[in-house]
């Protein structure tokens, strides 16, 4: 064939190629024209329709058997369940994997909530935990081998070695272990096995084949990448504004750890409000059933009344009064559906079954077991007397919210000193030793220089080294330049943050204070009210026993309007109570003392086994008295030490400050439960 006709003939098979690809292929114009409409009947009742995920997520038990909810139209509860404050907070920390909360972010948004695996989620995390972070200075060990089979013809001996027809079997064994030590140094040894056996006519007689090199290799940076300090808070990744090392991902734990605090924290701020507004429910409860008892008594006494004196119009007053107050009652039973909010404030309008499944809700327990749940606490009458200056004090210290924000500040500090690290020139002293040996065996029993390759490598007749500097720098260090910039915006503004969450916290506790002292006056308030409002309705109802029946329809106006005041007044009186009760516990919250004043703490579990034989370690490595650390660094204070969960003023250095006057133990008048 002539050689003309070859790339003609190339072209031709590769259209053909081509074309065929397209008609095999699904997606290509050609096979559109193929698929009928009823092949894609399937596609369109099959492919597109939502499906569920093949996962192992069986409800538990006690979900499928929760019994309905009490209602209006079912049989009323017979067995009630007394519960304690301090049982709910118990009962809810031990329910509670998930950190819930009433404002329904389980539902609508469930990768904001936090949960008790929080700090565990984040000391393990691959990605930015510390062990991912310590993980970047553990020692690699690398290791490959290769075996080729080469057979070539060449058009020139040069090339081909001194032959045409070229010859070879070669194989490559490698092993390999680096290590980077805090201070930037790496370390590397390797050791490389070469076997190569030719036909080229250039060989030695004997043939060596096998070549062998032991090496070891330092690199030590001078200027960008070199010091303790730099290699702990940004890690090996060498990239500007992406800071991993350990002291960050720590930093991170911390955050974690606070972040846990904080939902700890609102759960038991959410359990307290459910217990004071189920209290409330219970007490709005009786107030409306005894006025809704003594209405339909003067509705049942004007009925009884001869002759024209008790006109139909005021029998109809009366009984509007009753069905009003029976209408009431059920509204306090059952309750109305409120909006899920998740806020600190006494709400107080649940009604008794509503309130109760919230109370449930917060604790974990079931919706509904066949049991209500009753509080067994009282709320106290007591006057509680907090000092203003020594409060402010507390709160600026223990704030969890003020913690975790300056965590986040000490963490732009240190990634401000690494980011001014970039801005350095990376200057690196690199220096290799090397054992060589050659030989006609890998090993070998003679005694010739060359029979055996590692004889001629242990020999040290051939070694070598190189010594060497490497620099690298960018011109005008532009994203030098940008990183330091946009860490000292980080920094300016967390601290800014800082501040502005300082005063949120002064705020608070101010309107924290304002409002116990509001809730203890209007609770004094409400039980004067409520005394006059009942010697109102007794004064009317001893008037109208001694009246004669021309005067009792009259009388009787009154005594209606006398008992609608009683039952607001009750009513009140109770909410002041339940009030009072929060505003106590909103003035733990805002000073950060609401854990304590729970007899809450919190600590983590056992350290694996091999984190107490590594701080075992660690401590006999002491020389006169000091860590080793201290010879190679000098350490950056990171934390202050342990945080004291039991703390007042004077133990955080603050100075003590002494009440003011007035008796802490002024006490109202006992009421009945």
């Amino acid at each position: 064939m002539p050689r003309a006709l070859s790339p003609i003939l190339c072209l031709f098979a590769g259209l053909c190629l081509v074309l065929g690809h397209c008609l095999v292929v699904p997606g290509c114009r050609g096979r559109s024209e193929v698929i009928s409409e009823g092949n894609l009947g399937y596609f369109r009742d099959h492919l597109m329709a939502i499906e569920y995920p093949d996962a192992e997520t069986p409800a538990s038990p006690d979900t499928l058997e929760t019994q309905a909810p009490f209602s209006l139209s079912t049989n009323p509860p017979r067995d009630f369940r007394p519960i304690t404050l301090q049982e709910a907070v118990q009962t809810a920390l031990a329910h509670s994997t998930v950190l819930r909360d009433v404002g329904g972010l389980v539902l609508n948004a469930p990768d904001s909530l936090r949960t008790r695996l929080g700090p565990a989620l984040a000391e393990t995390d691959p990605r930015f935990g510390p062990e991912a972070a310590l993980s970047e200075f553990d020692a690699v060990l690398a290791a490959g081998t290769f075996f080729e089979k080469n057979d070539r013809a060449f058009n020139n001996a040069i090339a081909g070695l001194g032959t045409q027809f070229f010859q070879q079997d070669a194989h490559v064994y490698n092993f390999e272990l680096r290590k980077r030590t805090a201070v930037g140094t790496s370390f590397a040894v390797r050791k490389r096995f070469d076997y190569d056996f030719n036909n080229s006519p250039f060989n030695n007689d004997p043939n060596l084949p096998w070549t062998m090199r032991i090496e070891g290799e330092v690199r030590q940076p001078l200027l960008q990448g070199a010091g303790v300090d730099f290699n702990r808070i940004a890690g090996t990744s060498g990239v500007p504004g992406f800071y991993n090392g350990v002291l960050i991902t720590r930093i991170n734990t911390d955050i974690s750890l606070a972040d846990f605090e904080m939902a700890v924290t609102q759960l038991v701020a959410d359990v307290e409000n459910a217990y004071w507004e189920l209290l409330f429910a219970y007490r709005d409860l009786d107030a409306k059933l005894a006025a809704r008892e003594r209405a339909f008594e003067s509705w049942r006494l004007l009925t009884a009344l001869p002759g024209e004196a008790a006109t139909r119009a005021a029998q109809s007053q009366a009984l509007e009064q009753v069905y009003r107050l029976e209408a009431e009652v059920q509204d306090a039973l059952v309750g109305r559906p409120q909006e899920k909010t998740n806020t600190n404030i006494f709400r107080g309008t649940g009604g008794v079954y509503a309130s109760e499944r919230r109370l449930r809700r917060a604790i974990g327990l079931p919706a509904a077991d066949g049991q209500l749940l009753r509080p067994a606490d009282e709320p106290t009458l007591a006057r509680n007397v907090f000092s203003w200056e020594e409060a402010l004090g507390e709160s600026l210290a223990r704030r969890v919210e003020l913690r975790r924000q300056k965590w986040q500040v000490k963490r732009r500090e240190l990634e401000l000193i690494a980011a001014r690290n970039y801005l350095l020139p990376k200057l690196d002293v690199v220096s290799v030793y090397r054992f060589y040996g050659i030989g006609h065996d890998l090993i070998s029993q003679g005694d010739g220089q060359f029979d055996s390759a590692l004889g001629n490598l242990t020999s040290g007749d051939f070694q070598e080294w190189a010594v060497g500097v490497e620099m690298l720098s960018s011109i005008g260090y532009r994203k030098g330049h940008a990183a330091v910039r946009h860490a000292e915006l980080q920094l300016s503004r967390d601290r800014a943050v800082l501040e502005e969450q300082e005063q949120q916290v002064v705020s608070d506790l101010g309107a924290a204070f304002s409002e116990l002292d509001r809730a203890h006056e209007l609770m004094r308030t409400n039980f004067n009210r409520r005394a006059a409002a009942s010697d109102q309705l007794q004064s009317i109802t001893a008037v109208l026993k001694d009246a004669d029946n021309v005067e009792k329809p009259r009388l009787l106006d009154l005594q209606l309007d006398a008992q609608r005041r009683l039952a607001d007044a009750e009513s009140q009186f109770f909410r002041a109570l339940a009030e009072h009760e929060v505003a106590i516990k909103n003035v733990h919250l805002s000073k950060g003392s609401l854990l304590d004043y729970n007899q809450i703490y919190l600590t983590e579990g056992d350290w694996p086994a091999k984190a107490y034989a590594d701080a075992s370690r660690r401590q006999r490595l002491k020389v006169g008295g000091c860590h080793l650390d201290n010879y190679v660094m000098q350490d950056r204070i990171v934390s202050q030490g342990e945080y004291p969960q039991h703390t007042t003023p004077a133990a955080i250095g603050l100075p003590p400050t002494v009440p003011k006057s007035g008796d802490p133990l002024e006490r109202l008048p006992a009421v009945e439960p």
